[in-house]
């Protein structure tokens, strides 16, 4: 646990770095919250340490020793937290968060959808625009082939490495990343759907 973790709102609309030391405090051990943390996360403010509880829970800690928020893993190296009243927040590696930022960076755009035989079937965009539940929002371009159009997708995200489209009826097609810089529906088929950056 020991190094530099980013806290943040699940959509990571406002995140916070903190650096978990393992020198000694009071209670626990000392972390550094970055400058900006209060601003963005009020909360942090009454940070002063850290600890492990039990097995898997790390709690932050007030100076006298009151858990501020408690985190528990949820996957290797991302963990999640309750404020009540406030909702969840994320806690993981940074560098690990930066590269999921950047990926998402690179998601945004035009993308054609191809069938095996590089015939075009729809052209969407996947947008940052904020659709709820860490979802963005996917407009899809007129003249779409009818099974596109019939599933109409209207939500994207990056979750466990795969990219999801989902309807607004809660049908959702899962893509998973190809050797070619290409995104292949799975489970893949004889006439397999790729979606390529455009």
């Amino acid at each position: 646990m020991i190094g530099q973790w980013e806290l943040a709102t699940t959509e990571r609309s406002k995140t916070c770095v903190l650096t978990l030391k393992p020198d000694a405090a009071p209670r626990g051990q000392k972390l550094e919250l970055e400058p900006g943390c209060a601003a963005a996360l009020p909360f942090t403010k009454d940070i002063a340490g850290w600890t492990v509880k039990g097995l898997d829970i790390v709690s932050l800690q007030s100076a006298n020793g009151e858990a501020v928020i408690d985190f528990t893993e949820v996957e290797s190296g991302i963990f999640e937290g309750l404020r009540q009243g406030e909702g969840v927040y994320i806690l993981q590696n940074l560098a690990a968060a930066r590269s999921l930022a950047k990926s998402m960076d690179q998601m945004i755009g035009d993308w054609a959808m191809v069938r095996g035989n590089g015939a075009t079937i729809c052209s969407l965009v996947l947008t940052n625009n904020d659709a709820g539940n860490d979802n963005f929002q996917v407009f899809v371009k007129p003249k779409c082939d009818s099974a596109i159009a019939a599933f109409a997708p209207s939500q994207w995200r990056l979750e466990h490495g795969q990219m999801m489209l989902m309807s607004d009826r809660g049908e959702t097609w899962r893509f998973e990343a190809d050797d070619n810089a290409q995104w292949r529906l799975v489970p893949d088929s004889a006439n397999p759907l790729i979606m390529l950056r455009q």
